[in-house]
């Protein structure tokens, strides 16, 4: 089971998505059916829905860079120490936090549909929780094909 806050910092998401909790409790239902491991622990997320300022902050003051990017992920956990929990059977298991910029996703382009674009990034920022990098293509790979498989549910 996987269980997801959800905190709007950017009233603009309202435009777009009317009821984000809603919209994520059910696309992350859906995940849980298909995907393995969701279904053996309980696992909590934050999400922050940001915009361009207060993402460009969080860059510049956790990975000092100072731009605009699509997605924040800061992981709880090392990927080792997770997967011992998750080895364990451990419930409520903290995975950290994502933090996602409306303005990267609405000014793509070629982005006919939102949601899908909107999914595509929480999914990846939510991958990142669970110790996933994409500093090789090996890495990238890896963590791709879960992404997709994660999507491909959703």
């Amino acid at each position: 089971m996987i269980k997801v806050d959800v905190l709007v910092s950017n009233k603009a998401w309202k435009n777009h998505i009317s009821n984000s909790n809603i919209y994520l409790k059910k696309k992350l239902k859906k995940a849980e059916g298909k995907i393995d491991f969701l279904k053996k622990n309980k696992f909590i997320f934050s999400l922050l829905l940001s915009g361009d300022k207060e993402i460009k902050k969080l860059n510049k003051k956790f990975r000092k860079k100072n731009k605009i990017t699509y997605v924040l992920s800061f992981p709880f956990h090392e990927k080792e120490v997770l997967s011992k929990l998750i080895k364990n059977k451990q419930n409520n298991i903290y995975l950290g936090d994502v933090i996602i910029n409306l303005n990267k996703i609405v000014k793509k382009k070629n982005n006919n549909n939102f949601y899908n674009q909107f999914d595509k990034i929480w999914i990846h920022g939510l991958v990142h929780l669970f110790g996933y990098r994409h500093k090789s293509n090996k890495d990238f790979s890896i963590m791709q094909k879960l992404e997709n498989k994660i999507l491909k549910s959703v």
